[in-house]
Order: structure tokens, then sequence, then C-alpha cells
């Protein structure tokens, strides 16, 4: 094992904030990255990557690393120090507003200027040329802020790699999972193993999150020269969302570990024999088919549906009571689907999301992520 240090842009002098990254097995034969908690305050992924760390430091010394595997268990600092009144803030930076997993680097265009004239028939070469264009780009990109420099940091470290896992957790949910249409077939494996309830796919589903920077600039690179040149799907990428907030705990974490381990294996990353793979909980759906169930004003939240129920259209999910005006609103879907997540919240406000249900039927377009 590997263990580098990555110094971050300095906020203010006298505070030093660095990014530790551990790499495992052979260098040039292929990469994996592997992230933890780049919301802050979501850290079932954490204790995740640290038995991760432990599994890839032995399975290293007994040489059954096929590819480099690079895990960041603290993707972080920066929002994990942010404690405001013992209520930990890691969802976005305070001084900008910003969610810390939105507005990642685009260099799509550059960089399909940059390598137009040096595309050839062969997609390994094409492969090579994105892959050493695009670290180029990210190597000279400009960092003003500690936040832009974090991201860039995260980027470089991913840019290359095959496949990239950030892990990630909901409020109160089951296990579910974000990638594209086109990773599916590669993914599906991933989310047998993970025994996730809701896969959801979109190609771009806006904002520039950190999954998305990396697939989303081999798909444009193929919709710009895929009529002329062949462009492999270089990487991609999958946010999986570990349950809830609350879920830290060793028989969850050795559980999700084990079932990472066993996709790399059917991978070819890591050297062993596939563990057999389990039935797919419930088949992809689109992202866009996935209903915010909202309340129309605010009150106290009562909720009458788990995570993990499947619900036909207009059950009851959740009352909002007034208690000055004894008013009580109750809260419905209006397509079947599968209630994957919900608020930790309990006390509502006007306009506030407080479920999300998979559904089939696409009844969503352009921004579809939350804030």
């Amino acid at each position: 094992m590997h263990h580098s240090t990555h110094d971050l842009l300095s906020p203010v002098p006298g505070i030093a904030r660095q990014l530790h990254s551990f790499h495992f097995g052979p260098r040039g034969a292929g990469k994996v990255y592997i992230q933890a908690s780049l919301h802050a305050d979501e850290l079932p992924g954490m204790l995740v990557a640290w038995h991760l760390k432990q599994r890839l430091g032995e399975m290293e010394q007994q040489g059954r690393l096929r590819k480099e595997i690079i895990l960041v268990p603290v993707a972080n600092p920066v929002g994990l120090e942010q404690v405001l009144l013992d209520a930990p803030l890691g969802r976005f930076e305070l001084q900008s507003g910003e969610n810390f997993n939105r507005r990642f680097v685009d260099l799509s265009d550059s960089i399909g200027d940059q390598v137009e004239g040096h595309l050839t028939q062969d997609p390994s070469h094409n492969l090579a040329l994105i892959r050493e264009y695009l670290r180029r780009g990210l190597d000279a990109h400009p960092a003003h802020t500690p936040l832009q420099s974090q991201r860039l940091t995260l980027q470089r470290l991913a840019c290359d790699a095959d496949m990239v896992l950030d892990l990630h957790c909901d409020f109160e949910a089951v296990e579910h999972l974000y990638t594209t249409p086109e990773a599916w077939p590669q993914v599906e494996p991933l989310a047998r193993y993970l025994g996730v309830q809701a896969s959801l796919l979109a190609t771009d589903s806006g904002g520039q999150s950190f999954d998305e920077c990396f697939s989303l600039v081999w798909w444009q690179l193929q919709q710009r020269f895929g009529k002329r040149f062949p462009i492999p799907q270089g990487s991609f990428s999958v946010t999986i969302e570990l349950r809830g907030q609350a879920d830290v705990s060793h028989p969850l974490a050795t559980r999700d570990c084990q079932a990472i381990l066993d996709f790399l294996i059917h991978a070819g990353v890591i050297e062993g024999q596939p563990a057999s793979m389990p039935a797919l909980v419930h088949p992809a759906t689109p992202l866009a088919a996935v209903e915010p169930v909202m309340t129309p004003l605010g009150g106290l939240l009562v909720f009458h549906a788990a995570p993990g129920q499947y619900l036909q259209a207009g059950e009851l999910i959740a009352e909002v009571i007034d208690p000055l005006n004894d008013r009580v609103t109750p809260l419905r879907n209006t397509q079947a689907g599968l209630l994957y997540a919900r608020s930790i919240r309990r006390m509502a406000t006007a306009g506030m999301v407080v479920a999300h249900v998979a559904g089939e039927q696409v009844c969503r377009s352009g921004y579809l992520l939350g804030n």
C-alpha cells in the first residue's frame, strides 16, 4: 500500500487541509477509484472504506490485485469540520453555499478540440489519448478557492480510472444507486451483490456531480466523434447510496465491503472465484421517473410509509399536522413505485420534499438532482 497526501488550498494562514489517498495493487494495468463521504455528514461509506482498506491490504499481500485500486476514505475534509452548534453541516460549503457534489470541472469541449486532429481508427489509441489530455487539462486548471482545490484534487485522482465508485447515503433510505443507462450492463452485477432496491439511470442529471463528470465526458466525446472515430467508454461511474445517515455499523459495513469486493472479483480487478450473483431486487428505472413528494405547507411530519415499501398510486405516505388549527394534510404519491428515501426531519416546511418514490413512468425533465 502506498499512502499519498494532497495539500489543499488554505483558506487563511495557519490552517492546513489535506486529502489522503491509499493506493493498492500494480500501477499501469488499469485503475479503480473509490471514495467516501463527499457529503461529509454521510458517514456509512467512510466505515465501508475503512473495512475495504483492511481487506485490500491483505489481498495486496496475497498478490491478488490485478489493477490499481485507489481509496479515499475521507473525500471532504472541508465539509467534515463544518459543525455548527453540535450540528454537522457537510452537504453545502458554508462560504459559497454550494453543494460539495456539484460543479465539478467539465473539460469535454476543450478536450474534444485538442484531440480531434489526433484521433484514429484504433480505440485503444483514442482511449489513451483522451485520458492524457484529460489529465493535462485538470493539471492546468486553476483553483481559486479551497472548494475548487478539493474538487480538482479528487478529479485528478479519478480522471483516468476504468471505474469510479462514490459512496454516499441518504437521510432515511434503503440501499440504492445512480448510474447511466450506458453503464448499466457493467453496474448491474454491483447492484446485485449489494442488494440495492432502486437503480436510477440518467445520462445527464444536471449539476455536474462527481460521478457524472467522468461518464459524461466520454459520452459527449462519443456524440461528437462517434460517427468518424471509435471512442470507447473510457470510464463508468456509480454513486452508491448506503442506506441512511444513521446506518453506521460494523455488520452493515462488513456486508457492503464484501459486496464491493465480490463485484471487483467478478470484474477481474481482484483474482478469485466470483461469488454466485444474487437476483436483482428491482429492475433499473429512469431517474426522470422519480417522484419527489412535496408538502404544500408546514407542520409536524408523521410518516405512514417506510423506505423499502412498494406503493400503489395514491397511497398515504405521510401527514402534515398543524397543531394550532388541527388541519391534517395527507401526502400521497401519484404513480406506483418504490419509496426508497425519506426525510430525517419531522417538522416540515412549505415546499419541502419529504420522500422520493422510484416510479417507472417519466415525470420530470431537465435538472433531476436534489439540492
